[in-house]
């Protein structure tokens, strides 16, 4: 093996090598999610010598250059406000959907038009629409951190693979029966992972379009699926109350994670891989060994059913939202609440932490969404101006770009933009934008009953 290059990434901490095996060029990541501003650099980097065997003696102060660089970023705040600065004109449809590429150069947006459309975050502008399906395009992804695919997902019951640059269409992918509701790019940008309501999903090869592995064995369902880092793993949620754990080279049921007493509502692995955490209708959060299968945890709190859950980059915090109009954020190690999110007027659908895992953003159906501080709970800053209920929000990969998507009935694209001031006088001022997509549409766990 020879070392190439290394690069930097920032979220989550880590170094990218790129090397040549076997004439092949191949990279493998270094992750240090327990980085932080204090971590002594020199004795991190003997370990990290130690066990990579590409990380040789002259490319030891390359590495501690690179760290110094990650410790300097974790140690910056960049905590902005949000301005509305522009107001544009959407779908002839309501939306369903919404993604954003790894810079946030560009977003896209689905469709009850049967289109997919890519829009400059920037200038607003329509880049290209991407036509072709024949039904509601309902599920969207870019292949981050690429960035140069997008797929889509149908009620047509198909998916297609597009170009990001130049809209055409690389594959239709066929087989299933009924809708589908939720897909996922694996992280090697290799294998698009479609879910459907005919209780299946397939594993689709991205570069010759044919079916790799349809993975069966759910009694209802499948709304959510999600791979590891590593893309060795696949994990889908279904209506049945389980969360079942494939192989993804073989389409081998590893284990079911058995517990919830109602239908699944989202499913994620941390970065590391070596947890699962999922949310249930029945009003908990449950937290598992994701090589064992086994249960670790039951987080419970919740009045009502719990719409979302998501980790922070380093698996060390779980945030979920409920229909009872809290959020709460947990410890993954002791497994407490250690934060009560509470303000929102109605249910939050939607919660995810930012790339720095500083803030954490949620959608609610009270017409707002809002900032929070995860370690105090307070609430930052609240999104307003929005005619209709939130049901979906999201942070572009640097933390600066906020997307949101309502209801109403204007159909209308809203873009906010920070105006220089900040939350933290360290900041660096860098510009924030923040976007609301106005559009007709029912919440998405409605739509996914009906």
């Amino acid at each position: 093996m020879k070392l190439k290059r290394l690069l930097l990434r920032y979220y989550p901490p880590g170094i990218i090598l790129e090397y040549v095996q076997g004439g092949e060029l191949k990279t493998k990541s270094i992750d240090l999610l327990d980085l932080s501003p204090g971590t002594d650099v020199g004795a991190l980097v003997e370990e990290i010598r130690k066990a990579e065997p590409l990380i040789t003696a002259s490319r030891k102060e390359q590495v501690i250059h690179l760290i110094l660089r990650l410790q300097e970023k974790l140690g910056q705040q960049e905590d902005h406000k949000f301005y509305l600065f522009k107001v544009l004109r959407a779908h002839i449809l309501p939306l369903t959907n919404v993604a954003f590429n790894k810079s946030g150069s560009c977003f896209i947006t689905g469709s009850y038009d049967r289109t997919c459309k890519i829009w400059d975050t920037a200038s607003g502008e329509e880049l290209r629409t991407l036509e072709g399906h024949r039904n509601v395009v309902y599920a969207i992804a870019f292949n981050n951190p690429y960035g140069d695919k997008i797929a889509t997902g149908s009620f047509d019951k198909t998916c297609k693979l597009w170009s990001a640059e130049t809209g055409k269409c690389y594959h239709t992918f066929r087989g299933h029966t009924a809708e589908i509701v939720c897909l996922s790019f694996n992280l090697q940008s290799t294998l698009i992972a479609t879910g459907s309501m005919d209780t299946t999903a397939k594993l689709w090869d991205i570069q010759n379009g044919e079916e790799v592995v349809m993975l069966t064995g759910h009694s209802a369902e499948i709304i959510a699926l999600s791979f590891n880092t590593t893309g060795d793993r696949i994990i889908t949620g279904s209506f049945d109350h389980t969360v079942v754990v494939w192989d993804v080279g073989t389409g081998r049921k590893l284990h079911t994670l058995i517990g919830h007493r109602a239908e699944i509502s989202s499913a994620q692995f941390n970065w590391d891989c070596s947890l699962i955490v999922t949310g249930s209708m029945d009003k908990t959060c449950m937290l598992w060994n994701a090589v064992t299968g086994t249960r670790v945890a039951t987080l419970t709190g919740h009045d009502d059913e719990v719409l979302d859950v998501c980790f922070d980059y380093t698996g060390q915090r779980i945030a979920t939202s409920s229909a009872d109009g809290s959020a709460r954020v947990y410890n993954a190690e002791t497994k407490k609440c250690i934060a009560k999110l509470e303000g929102h007027g109605g249910e939050i659908s939607k919660i995810c932490f930012n790339p720095q895992g500083s803030r954490i953003l949620t959608a609610s159906s009270d017409k707002t969404a809002r900032l929070w501080d995860p370690h105090t709970g307070q609430c930052i800053q609240i999104l307003e101006g929005h005619t209709d209920e939130i049901f979906s929000s999201a942070f572009n990969y640097k933390g600066d770009i906020i997307i949101t998507v309502t209801s109403a009935a204007n159909l209308r694209l809203r873009l906010y933009q920070a105006c220089g001031e900040t939350v933290s006088s360290i900041s660096r001022g860098v510009d924030s934008i923040y976007l609301a997509l106005l559009c007709i549409s029912r919440r998405r766990r409605i739509m996914c009953r009906s």
